[in-house]
């Protein structure tokens, strides 16, 4: 039976369904997009480097903000050095976030070499982050890990019995290695491995693509709470969906004018807020948001060749009225 909520220490996560971060997607006016739609128990950032956190870089500082109607949300941070991971943490708690995740999942080069993934290889240096950022905040901590390094050096079991001693209260688990990427398929024998391993919850993550695996995920595994990434980023539906899956045994597909109302409300928030680059972000989710659309290859083909967020929204208007009308 699939969990109605998920408790982190006093943070109550109902339903228990949770947006995974991802860099470049989890924005403020993503997360909203999702709050918007229902089903989502919990929101993430994008991962935020501690380091700029620390410096007080106007950048870094820009991937945390968030508003008053994103609660419950979490915060997730990267690095390498104790002391810098727990004064980012400390941070991220006096901005008012109610939980802090420490990333050890993104298998990007350039992350690697200062945390992330990389950090599965040094659990030493893993267990010093563990208590340095326990130590520095009060509010939950969490943490999202990948199985280990490569396929000779599983380490999630371990991995995760250290963050349990030292204090981590929930555990996020994409039983991935770091030099799979998102090759191969998700191994979810290791999700139930993880959570008889520990007392805290644990919260499956990987090759959720619809409503029936979410499910399934928990009856294979055990696991307490479900995270979705990349289904999330082209369906942001599908939190809706696995709530009404579980209610009724059925769910709705958006229809077109769904997906149009959705692009021309997510389009119109990146205008009115100024975000930078606005017309890149629209060309990367028009490729997210119109697969399953009547022609979508031609909404994107004309998307991609606009030269500005008016001519987008142009496209997107006329496109949408001519198919209305086929």
């Amino acid at each position: 039976m699939f969990p109605a909520s998920v408790q982190i220490r006093d943070l109550s996560i109902a339903p228990a369904t949770i947006l995974a971060p991802m860099a470049g997607v989890t924005d403020t006016i993503f997360r909203r997009v999702i709050r918007s739609l229902g089903g989502c128990g919990l929101i993430m950032t994008e991962f935020t480097s501690s380091e700029g956190l620390t410096r007080n870089s106007a950048r870094t500082l820009r991937y945390l903000y968030f508003d008053n109607d994103e609660h419950p949300i979490a915060a997730q941070i990267f690095g390498a050095d104790p002391d810098v991971m727990a004064s980012a943490a400390a941070l991220t708690e006096d901005l008012g976030f109610d939980q802090i995740d420490i990333n050890l999942g993104c298998p990007a080069k350039k992350v690697v070499k200062c945390g992330g993934s990389g950090l599965l290889r040094d659990l030493p240096l893993l267990e010093g982050i563990f208590r340095a950022v326990r130590a520095a905040v009060q509010i939950p901590l969490t943490v999202k890990f990948r199985s280990g390094w490569d396929d000779q050096s599983i380490v999630a079991v371990d991995v995760a019995r250290l963050a349990e001693e030292c204090g981590v209260e929930a555990l996020a688990f994409h039983p991935r290695t770091r030099m799979q990427g998102y090759a191969g398929n998700a191994d979810w024998k290791l999700i139930r491995a993880v959570k008889q391993a520990v007392r805290i919850p644990v919260i499956g993550n990987g090759d959720v693509r619809a409503p029936q695996d979410a499910v399934r995920m928990v009856e294979e595994t055990g696991c307490d709470a479900v995270m979705i990434g990349r289904t999330a980023a082209s369906n942001p539906w599908i939190f809706r969906q696995i709530a009404d899956y579980i209610s009724t045994g059925h769910y709705m597909e958006p229809a077109d004018f769904d997906r149009y109302q959705l692009l021309s409300d997510y389009f119109g928030r990146l205008v009115e807020a100024d975000i930078p680059d606005a017309l890149g972000k629209m060309k990367q989710f028009a490729s997210y948001f119109t697969h399953g659309i009547r022609n979508g290859g031609e909404l994107r083909h004309q998307v991609h060749g606009s030269r500005s967020t008016s001519e987008v929204l142009d496209r997107v208007n006329v496109f949408f009225s001519a198919a209305s009308r086929a």
